[in-house]
């Protein structure tokens, strides 16, 4: 916080200006000196004599916030505000202050008022910046991080939430010149290091990203996310035993670290570990930034030693579509053990859901709960029935597509003359793996032979994808006419095989038993292990898999050559 103070107050006569004077030095002096409550009392006494002394109001706000007393901060800044509004530090410091009490907004607003009084103010555009992070509003962000570098163009702390700013809107090469921008000024940032090492592991540059994350290592050796980064980047090698030390090492640093946990938990299943890694995978519900949403129950978690009969119990879907529709399967064998099943899953997947063996009650997410006896999240029942690759249940066919919805789509695609093939080509680009899972439709169609006929599967489409299909008339695509799962699951019946990269209409496709070919990257989402072709958790599903990151070249080819195969057997 910026301690500027400013002069002219009323006087209460009980002290004179000389005595206030002297007080007012000797409690800055113990501020400064950190011998806060001494001086809090000394600006107390000032205010008894002058109620509406700014420079006390404004620096026992200061106090306050150092106090961790953050309401009390923002009350007493805002009170010196009112007394000399033409201050802009009150205005930068109640913004921190708002901005510790989650208020980004309001922080916004007293930078933006700081920023009136004095526009040249470097320390308000920076925390202008932070707040807007704060908010999601990164472009902004950025504009204020701009303003605040061009004022101090050697202020690290800015050139490195810039970073962390373009990170977030996934500008990776323009974030890492702002790590670099702080290198420069700072070769000993640590950081910077870190956060490069992040930008270019998403970028798949792993030697780089190594390189980076090791000076980090070099310079900070006791930083828990410095090893864990390290074991990330390991992981995305696919050099699994040697990511799970790195993690062990961050640990061992700090053994309340949620992620390292967590993303061991991922080398581990990856590597085929089930055992060890559904246990740590349980640590996913104390992350910060969860990758699961916890919610909270009077009923008990079923951990498998209760007994379930004639009871009734939740499970419900945490994650993603493509895990509801993973791990539903579940259901049945929580049935068999004498309960009655209440699901709860996301809308769009409610209708193809109906049905599904050993559900006794189908509930979307958002609507009132009936009562239930113990609560499970869909992705800790493999835990609970310490699932390995060798016993997972319902590998076949789980899930049916609505006989009227075949019926329709059967009507709108017409008579069949070529071999059906499905394609899937994107995810959710808001995925933090998409750069990685995801194509363009022109590159996949560039190594798709003919001969058959293409069905797109996409609901949703980028730009670049909108421009393509309307070049490629003879590509079927219903887009927006796939109300839920429920259309597509009927039209992935209708193909001869879906072909699709990791998304949740791979995982609906293969649920319902159709042939499924997935093109994996090179580091894979856990669930589909390594050196395989076939996956133990679907019966019909073929993967294809970059043999180097970001080389779709051996995919493309295999997946070529089985769709050839394909139209010679028809």
């Amino acid at each position: 916080m910026n301690n500027r103070t400013s002069s002219g107050s009323a006087q209460n006569p009980s002290l004179g200006s000389a005595s206030l004077s002297d007080l007012f030095q000797e409690a800055m002096a113990l501020h400064q000196c950190g011998q806060l409550l001494q001086a809090q009392l000394l600006y107390e006494k000032i205010l008894h004599a002058q109620p509406q002394n700014a420079d006390a109001l404004h620096l026992s706000g200061l106090i306050a916030w150092q106090l961790k007393d953050h309401q009390k901060a923002a009350d007493l800044i805002a009170k010196a505000i009112c007394v000399n509004p033409g201050n802009p530090a009150y205005h930068l410091n109640l913004g921190i202050a708002m901005k510790e009490l989650r208020q980004f907004s309001a922080a916004v607003s007293s930078y933006d008022n700081a920023l009136a009084v004095q526009p040249a103010y470097a320390a308000a555009h920076y925390s202008r910046g932070n707040a807007l992070c704060d908010l999601k509003c990164f472009d902004e962000a950025v504009a204020s991080y701009d303003k605040a570098i061009a004022l101090q163009p050697n202020d690290v702390f800015a050139h490195l939430n810039r970073g962390l700013a373009l990170q977030e809107l996934n500008q990776l090469d323009a974030a890492i010149g702002s790590f670099d921008q702080a290198l420069a000024i700072d070769p000993n940032f640590a950081e910077a290091y870190l956060n490069k090492s992040i930008a270019l592991r998403r970028l798949m540059r792993l030697d780089e990203a190594m390189a980076a994350n090791d000076k980090a290592i070099a310079l900070q050796p006791l930083n828990p996310l410095a090893h864990s980064n390290r074991g990330l980047a390991l992981h995305e090698r696919n050099q699994l035993g040697a990511a799970v030390d790195a993690f062990d090492r961050a640990i061992a640093i700090d053994p309340a670290y949620a992620d390292a946990y967590f993303h061991k938990s991922l080398s581990l299943l990856l590597a085929g570990n089930f055992s060890a890694g559904w246990d740590y995978y349980e640590w996913r519900w104390k992350r910060k930034s969860a990758v699961a949403t916890g919610r909270s129950f009077i009923q008990p978690l079923w951990t498998g030693s209760e007994s379930l009969q004639g009871k009734t119990i939740l499970l419900y879907g945490e994650q993603g579509l493509g895990d509801s529709l993973q791990f539903c399967r579940y259901a049945k064998s929580v049935s068999d053990l004498g309960a009655h099943v209440i699901l709860e899953v996301q809308q769009p997947v409610v209708g193809v859901l109906q049905g599904l063996d050993g559900v006794h009650h189908l509930i979307a997410a958002g609507t009132e709960l009936p009562p239930f006896d113990y609560q499970c999240p869909l992705l800790s029942l493999p835990q609970v029935f310490k699932t390995d690759a060798g016993n997972i249940a319902s590998t076949h066919a789980y899930l049916q597509a609505d006989a009227a919805a075949v019926a329709k789509w059967t009507g709108r695609m017409g008579e069949k003359t070529k071999p059906r093939v499905g394609l899937v080509w994107s995810g959710n680009g808001a995925h933090s793996n998409d750069h990685n899972r995801s194509l363009n439709l022109a590159h996949m169609l560039a190594h798709l032979p003919v001969g058959v006929e293409f069905v797109s599967l996409q609901k949703e489409l980028r730009p670049a994808d909108q421009a393509t299909l309307e070049s490629n008339p003879h590509i079927l695509h219903f887009g927006e006419d796939l109300n839920d799962f429920s259309d597509t699951a009927a039209l992935c019946s209708l193909m001869d095989v879906v072909v699709s990269v990791d998304t949740s209409v791979a995982h609906l496709s293969a649920a319902l038993g159709q042939r499924t070919w997935i093109l994996l990257p090179f580091s894979p989402d856990w669930r589909w292990l390594l050196n395989r072709t076939d996956s133990p958790w679907y019966a019909s599903v073929a993967l294809y898999r970059q043999q180097a990151p970001g080389d779709w070249t051996t995919a493309f080819e295999m997946l070529k050559k089985d769709i050839q195969n394909l139209i010679l057997s028809k």
